[in-house]
Parts: structure tokens; C-alpha cells; sequence
């Protein structure tokens, strides 16, 4: 065989990669000259999100999943280093700049606890939270592509309904703030990750390499969305002003809605989905997954055999993702992450219930005709 033969799909190989990493580079540049500088640097932290979840197979879902039917801690660990280094660095930047960023405050209730839990079902059902339906669906998995479009119609609903979840009853907003706040936060997660460790199986306690890595990158990410957004990294009000502003685009009038009628969202439902900050990282998550499976060349994935009523459950489970986490003020992203590593009391409220659906939506898989007994 000759050296220009062996060489071709190398150099092909090489051309493709170079490609897409200046796809993606002039589509952030483009961003920035067309809304402005700060908006292409969020579309790119995005990217960042989304590359870094496909290329080190770091999510929520699975390593919730991976601890509930094997007592394998360490994704979920993964997840409480992250939530750590943000929180080291996100506690003191919050003090110092009231005025400029908001932590992911929200107050515990009981539409919030029950739609943490509804959530953690349906993510198991559907394998995906927030970001990781994101990440599905933007590598190509027939599942998360389904279910993207029903998530983002259910967050739409959700929000319309939210202001008569919420009269349910919450109790007053609890945040941890300061020094103090910061170590009762690391010292939880700390007791989190010893509990974690106690209970799990043998030779599971070891971190991969992988999440260590990922668990550094994402907290890199978070506090750059922080820093540029001037809030914490979020998923579900994206989604659901994308299903408004559709809404919008097909004759609904939404100036009278309790929720999309106010003077923030309906400022953002005439703006450019290019200027909502939420969106923007949401993009960018789908074409930063997209970007490592088209790397990869595994773009297109096959379509799984299933049962009617498996693509059904997607379709309901999309939706129900969707309207739970609104009224759970946010999903694993905005609630349990960026929750708790600014110092919301919501925050372990959602994990704790989250968990709990978690482990419910799996018994239902089998029953839904998505996985075999």
C-alpha cells in the first residue's frame, strides 16, 4: 500500500476537525458582531458545556441512575466536586457584587418539592435531565430529539402556571451567604459525598479520571457564566421561551399571562433569542455535542426498537420534564448545581426529591417498554 493512501484518510480526518472547530469559532464571532461581545463569549461557554458533557460522558441522569441499581458513587461525586469549586469561588464573588449577579434563589414548597421529584422520574425515563436532553439531542440520539421539543413546550406551560403552583404554599427563602455560608455548604456536601461512599459497593469509589477532568471544566464554564451572565448556568427558561416565542409566532397573545405578560419575559419575547442569556448556553450545549459526535463521526445513531407505548412515555416524559422543573424552579442545572453552589436551601430540597423520583421513574422503564425486566 502506498504512503499517499495510508496518508489520505488522515488528512481527511484532519481537514474535518480543523472545519468544524472553525465553524464553530466564526458561529461565536458571528454572535458577537451581530448582539455583541458578551453574547458571543455565552455562546461560546455553551460550546464549552457541550463539549465537555459528550467528549467526557459527564451528566446527571446516568450517574444517578449508576448509584441507585449499582451503588456506583462516582459520577455523582463528580457532580459534588464541581458543585464545590463553584461554590468556593461563586460565594465570595456574589458578596462582592450584589449589585451585578444573582445566585439561583428560590424558596422550598410544595409544588416545588413535587415537581423535583415528577422530574427525577421523568429524566430516567427519557435518560436526560436539562443539559443532558440538550446533549441527546444535539448528538444525534433519536430519544433526546424526540423529547426536546415536548420539554420545551411543557417549560412554556409550566411558567404559565406557575404563579398558581406557587399559592400552594412556600416557605420563605432560605439562602446560605458569606464564610458561614460557604462551609455549611461544603461541609454538606461533604457529609453527601462520605454518606455516598459508605453505602457503595465495593472497587466503585474511585473517581475516573474522565469526571475529573469534567468536573474541573464545568466548574470553569459555571463560573464564566457567572461572571458574563451575571447569574448562574441555567437550561429551563431557554426552553421555554423558545416554545413562547413559537407560540407567539403562531397568533397566541401572551400579554395578559401572568408569567410570559410581564415586563422581563415580554421584553425577551420580542427581543432576539440571540440576547437571552439561557438560550444562548443552551445552544451552545446542542452544537458542542453535535460537534464531538460529528468529531467522533457517530453523528447518526439508529433508531432503537420500542414499543408504541415507549415513544409515547418520551413524549409525555419530554413534557413532564418541562412543566416539573418550572414549577421545581429549575432542573439538575439550574436547581441542584447552581442551587446549591450559590447557596440556595432550595437547592438540597430538589436533590433530595429529584433523587427520590429518580429512583421511581426507573422501576417505571420496564413498564413503559424501554428497557426489559
Amino acid at each position: 500500500m502506498s504512503d499517499q493512501t495510508l496518508s489520505a484518510p488522515v488528512s481527511g480526518g484532519f481537514l474535518k476537525r480543523t472545519a468544524l472547530i472553525g465553524a464553530a469559532l466564526f458561529v461565536c464571532l458571528a454572535v458577537a458582531l451581530f448582539a455583541g461581545a458578551r453574547f458571543g463569549l455565552l455562546l461560546a461557554v455553551g460550546l464549552g458545556f457541550g463539549i465537555t458533557l459528550e467528549a467526557c460522558r459527564f451528566g446527571f441522569a446516568g450517574p444517578w441512575r449508576a448509584m441507585i441499581l449499582r451503588r456506583e458513587p462516582a459520577g455523582i461525586l463528580a457532580q459534588l466536586v464541581a458543585i464545590a469549586l463553584v461554590a468556593i469561588i461563586a460565594f465570595p464573588l456574589l458578596d462582592s457584587r450584589p449589585d451585578e449577579m444573582i445566585g439561583a434563589i428560590a424558596p422550598v414548597g410544595w409544588a416545588m418539592v413535587g415537581g423535583a421529584f415528577v422530574f427525577g422520574a421523568a429524566m430516567q425515563v427519557v435518560l436526560g435531565c436539562g443539559s443532558g436532553t440538550l446533549v441527546n439531542a444535539g448528538s444525534g440520539n433519536p430519544i433526546g430529539f424526540l423529547s426536546l421539543p415536548f420539554f420545551a413546550i411543557g417549560s412554556f406551560f409550566g411558567a404559565s402556571h406557575l404563579l398558581w403552583w406557587t399559592s400552594l404554599g412556600s416557605a420563605p427563602v432560605v439562602a446560605f451567604t458569606g464564610t458561614s455560608g460557604l462551609v455549611v455548604t461544603l461541609l454538606a456536601l461533604a457529609a453527601v459525598a462520605a454518606l455516598l461512599l459508605a453505602i457503595a459497593a465495593p472497587g466503585t469509589r474511585r473517581i475516573p479520571r474522565r469526571m475529573w477532568i469534567a468536573a474541573v471544566l464545568i466548574a470553569v464554564f459555571a463560573l464564566a457564566n457567572l461572571a458574563i451572565a451575571g447569574q448562574p448556568w441555567g437550561v429551563v427558561y431557554g426552553l421555554g421561551l423558545w416554545a413562547a416565542k413559537g407560540a407567539v409566532a403562531l397568533g397566541a397573545d401572551l400579554s395578559q399571562n401572568a408569567f410570559w405578560g410581564t415586563a422581563g419575559n415580554s421584553e425577551r419575547l420580542g427581543a432576539s433569542i440571540l440576547t437571552d442569556v439561557t438560550s444562548l448556553t443552551n445552544l451552545g450545549i446542542i452544537a458542542g455535542a453535535l460537534l464531538v459526535a460529528a468529531w467522533r463521526g457517530g453523528l447518526a445513531q439508529k433508531l432503537p426498537h420500542l414499543p408504541l407505548r415507549a415513544w409515547v412515555a418520551v413524549i409525555v416524559s419530554g413534557f413532564l420534564l418541562g412543566y416539573s422543573s418550572r414549577l421545581a424552579f429549575g432542573c439538575n442545572v439550574g436547581a441542584f448545581f447552581s442551587g446549591i453552589s450559590t447557596g440556595s436551601l432550595h437547592g438540597w430540597a430538589w436533590f433530595a426529591a429529584a433523587f427520590a423520583g429518580s429512583a421511581a421513574g426507573l422501576r417505571l422503564r420496564p413498564l413503559l417498554g424501554l428497557e426489559r425486566r
